[in-house]
């Protein structure tokens, strides 16, 4: 009898092993420019506090450990189109918060911005964790609105993924996002994703429309994929049911623009909706996305099932 246990605590000793041996450790620390984020020891992504006029997430390795989304303006590699750069990898922000434009930056140096204040939280684990706070400011200096922003960081085998959750404060009276397509939650994938580029690539939602047809489109979530360096891969963004005006609309574009924006209305309904919306002073918005990096196409990636899977996690 205890030789069956001992046989028994060793075979579930052994497991437990194995497992912890195929786990990824994943884990955050400060850097130099903000927080890097690392998967067994080799570079994930990491938190620009400052990148133009925003704090950014880049370079973004994917299950290639490639970079997935694109380096112009933070370099200027060839093969890569030097266009609208605010276009920064991956970042939050809108076109019009109280009348102010934090999403282009074209008028560099004069532009709004949006400040990092500090990081409330830098974690490493399973999910590694980073929570920072910033000021939104306009081109006079003073504060607009406030966010709180929690970044997880976490991997499955293959497919690695990073949650966005930002709470935005109306800290110093009333904030209004405007009705723009200028926004909001976006990445700019690599060129050789995009259909433009005519190697492959595709827009897919989960109404099974594509590419220039997904753009002004509500929709749980949006894959884009394509080839990168001679495999496919895709970055799928979710929308979780609890964010705010869920399931959101996509301003998607086929050279390679990919956001999340639940307020351009306007434009994306051709005028019959509007989709400005006020916070009330002292009260909070938030939002709510995973990105999903993975191999091969949707069905490949298992996209449905993992929207599925995030959109039962509770909030």
């Amino acid at each position: 009898m205890h030789r069956r246990l001992s046989l028994a605590a060793l075979l579930v000793l052994g497991l437990l092993v194995c497992h912890n041996a195929l786990s990824a450790e994943i884990t955050a620390e400060r850097s130099p420019h903000g927080a890097v984020v690392k998967i067994d020891g080799k570079l994930f992504t990491e938190y620009l506090t400052q990148s133009g006029n925003k704090p950014i997430l880049w370079p973004i390795m994917g299950p290639t450990r490639q970079r997935m989304t694109r380096d112009y303006p933070m370099e200027k590699p060839r093969g890569e189109k030097h266009d609208h750069p605010h276009q920064r990898s991956l970042w939050f922000t809108h076109g019009d918060v109280n009348g102010v434009n934090f999403w282009d930056e074209q008028t560099f140096g004069k532009a709004a911005a949006i400040k990092h204040v500090k990081f409330v939280k830098i974690a490493s684990g399973k999910p590694a964790v980073i929570v920072a706070q910033d000021r939104w400011l306009g081109k006079d200096g003073k504060t607009v609105c406030e966010d709180e922003r929690t970044l997880r960081f976490d991997t499955d085998g293959d497919a690695r993924w990073i949650d966005f959750d930002v709470t935005v404060k109306a800290t110093n009276g009333p904030v209004t996002f405007g009705d723009t397509k200028e926004g909001t939650f976006a990445v700019r994938v690599a060129q050789t994703l995009t259909p433009e580029a005519k190697k492959g690539g595709r827009i897919i939602n989960s109404e099974k429309q594509v590419d220039g047809a997904a753009w002004a489109q509500r929709a749980p979530w949006v894959d884009y994929y394509g080839p990168l360096n001679g495999k496919t891969v895709g970055i799928a963004i979710f929308n979780h049911p609890s964010s705010f005006r869920y399931p959101t609309y996509w301003h998607v574009r086929t050279y390679g623009l990919f956001a999340a924006n639940p307020f351009g209305l306007k434009e994306f309904t051709q005028g019959k909706e509007k989709g400005a919306y006020t916070i009330p002073s002292g009260k909070t918005m938030t939002l709510r996305y995973r990105v999903f990096l993975h191999r091969g196409d949707e069905q490949e990636g298992k996209v449905t099932e993992a929207f599925a899977a995030y959109a039962q996690e509770v909030k």
